[in-house]
Formats: structure tokens, sequence, C-alpha cells
């Protein structure tokens, strides 16, 4: 009894809510009106039993019935169906919203591509790069119209080939256009995707435009980023010109930003450019998921390159650590096909956003089909609503 009061001097709607899934309502209290559902059965068996005694002081059995109006079980479906369409009303009334998965039409995915010079290896056939580009094309082909895609690609510094757009034959030209390089900066590739999706925000992209990984510490570099990413026609990394003033970021919940993603894909450890975990903290802090793709193998590969030979190995305890920090997935690929079902998982997981959605309409239209199913069972049986 002291469990009723409490709940009449404080209602708590979501224990009730709480019996359909994700369910909840703008307006709880007019669920109220559902405690009138079983004073109206109450009613109807009263006035049935009214009915009933009052036939009684008939003597002739074929006026008892005609009086009761005995038809069995049928006499009763449409008052239930009525009051079962009442009831949906009073919660329609009450506005229930429901959580949904949906397409997103604010996606924008950034697909941070490794064009090293490992790239070339043919363990892969016809070749890790070649792969890669075919696999990212039928991404970008299978992606809703909406989504807005944008393409940087990393060796010992990373540069933006696409800047975010729905147009897919861009898409596929910048794809078409990459160009194998030495070095392999992850870190620098994630950052650069971050400035894309924040331009408004500071990064250090300037910090280890040939420095860091790179070959100011005796690694591979790419004698000049500005020089690398004019081959392309992208923004080279550490090019600042033209921005505004920026102000500094206030940290997020990690994997909290719904509206982008990025998608790294690459086929070696780094060794140039910017630390790829501390690059993936600041990923973390802005809320984006970063989901990694290592391709090839752990074992590595043998590679030729500008009269070098190297072997080209994935670093997948890195590549976990960046995609766990970000609440985002690592994936193996170790071949052009399973690069191809990787993408695939990603479309399914991507594109797909959680919106809680009133559908007050819903139960509007549920309880108007059962008051007509009501009106049409009366009439066909008793020649009359209810």
């Amino acid at each position: 009894m002291s469990a009723i009061k409490a709940f009449i001097a404080h209602p708590d709607w979501s224990v009730f809510a709480a019996l359909v899934p994700h369910i909840g309502f703008l307006w709880p209290s007019f669920l109220w009106g559902l405690l009138f559902i079983p004073l109206i059965v109450a009613v109807y068996v009263l006035l049935l039993r009214r009915r009933k005694k009052g036939a009684l002081s008939y003597g002739n059995v074929a006026l008892v019935k005609r009086a009761i109006g005995v038809t069995g079980w049928r006499r009763h479906v449409p008052p239930a169906l009525m009051l079962a369409a009442l009831a949906i009303l009073i919660i329609a009334i009450a506005r229930p919203t429901a959580e949904v998965s949906l397409p997103s039409t604010r996606a924008t995915v950034i697909l941070a591509m490794d064009v090293s010079g490992s790239m070339r290896a043919a363990d892969v056939t016809p070749s890790r790069i070649e792969a890669a580009q075919i696999a990212a094309k039928q991404y970008v082909k299978d992606q809703p119209k909406d989504v807005q895609i944008g393409i940087v690609a990393f060796a010992a510094t990373a540069f933006l080939v696409q800047n975010p757009t729905t147009d897919r034959t861009s898409l596929n030209a910048a794809i078409d256009r990459f160009e194998l390089q030495r070095g392999t900066a992850v870190g620098s590739g994630i950052l650069v995707s971050l400035s894309t999706l924040f331009p408004q925000d500071d990064f250090p992209l300037s910090n280890f435009n040939g420095g860091g990984f790179g070959r100011g510490n005796g690694g591979a570099g790419f004698g000049g980023g500005n020089d690398f990413a004019s081959r392309f026609g992208g923004r080279a990394l550490g090019d600042t010109r033209g921005q505004a003033d920026k102000k500094k970021h206030v940290p997020v919940e990690p994997g909290s930003y719904k509206n982008a993603v990025i998608i790294l894909l690459t086929d070696g450890a780094t060794n140039a450019g910017y630390d790829p975990v501390e690059a993936a903290r600041i990923a973390s802090e802005y809320g984006v998921k970063v989901y990694t793709v290592g391709f090839g193998t752990v074992r590595g590969n043998i590679v030729g390159f500008g009269g070098f030979q190297m072997r080209a190995q994935l670093d997948e305890d890195a590549l976990k650590k960046i995609s766990d920090m970000t609440r985002g997935r690592y994936f193996h690929a170790a071949s052009a096909e399973d690069l191809k079902a990787v993408y695939s998982v990603l479309s399914k997981q991507l594109i797909m956003e959680t919106k809680e959605m009133e559908i007050t309409s819903f139960f509007a239209a549920a309880a108007a089909l059962l008051m007509m199913l009501s009106a049409g069972l009366s009439l066909a049986w008793f020649g009359r609503i209810l």
C-alpha cells in the first residue's frame, strides 16, 4: 500500500516504459487516463448483470434470450476492441517516442589511406595499392547519396586529396591519383582527417612536417610536404594559410560525435610523422571514432622502392589501440576480398544513427483501425454499432 501511495505522490512512468524497450513519453501525465479502463470494464460487467436480472422476470424462455441478447462470445468482441482502441488513444495522447535506427543524413566519412611505398607489394593481387583503390571505389559507390566522403592520403606526411563531397566522380578521380611515396605516418593521417572535419580548430599539423618520425630525424621523408601535396592538388600538412583564429577545444566523451567517422587503412608500421597514439587521443577528445584496417600480412612482405628494399609489417597493436581509444573497431584484411568484406561491414555500421522519434501517429492509426473493426463486426453480427 505504501508503494502505491508513493507512486501516486511521485509517479514514475519509466516502470511502464521499461515493459516496452526504448519507449518514452513526451506528456507522461496523460497516462493517468489509463486508470479509466478498468473502471469502464467494471461498468460494462455491472450493466450485463443488471440486464440479466431484468430478463429473468420474463416467463418465456425465448423472450428471456431476446432480452439478454445472448449471442455467445461474439457479443463481447466489439466492446473489447473499442476498449482497446480507447486505451491506445490515451497512450497516443501521451505522445510516445521510440529510439530507432535511421540512415544518417548528416554523415561524413573520411577515408585516410596509406600510400607508402610498401603498398606496391604484390602479395595481394594485383597489388596492395590497386586492391585498396578498387575496394575504396566500391565503398564510395555503396554509400547513400547524401553521405559526404573525404579522402586523406598519407605516407611520410599527410594531405587532403578530396574535401568531403557527395560527388562520386570527384572521389573516384582522387583515388585514381594516388602515387606511392616513402614513409608511413599514421598519426599524421589521423590529424589531417580531424582538421578536415573541424577546420575551425587548431591541430599540431606543422609540428611534424618533415620532423618527428620523419626525415628530420633520419626517417624517410618526401622532400617537402608542400611539394608532395601540390602533385595531387591537396592541402599539405602544416599549411595553415587562410585559417582563422583558433579556439581551444573542450574534450567530449570518446566516440560521442555522431556526424562523422574516420576509416584508416594502412599496411605498415609508423616510421614518420606524428605519434599515432597521441593523434588517437586527440581524436577521442573530439568524440570521433577511428575505424582502423590493417591491410596485408602481419609477417610482412619484402618490397623494393627507390632503390631500397624493406619489409612492410603491420603494427596491429598500435592500430587496435587507436580504435580502442576512439571507441572504433579494428579489422584485419589480408586480401582484396577481405578488404571488400571489411568495407561492407563498415557501410552497415556507419550510415545508421539512433534517433528518438515521436510515434504518436502509429498509435493513433492503430486505434482508428480497431474502432473501424469494432464498428464493422457490430454491424455484421447485430445490425447495429455496439
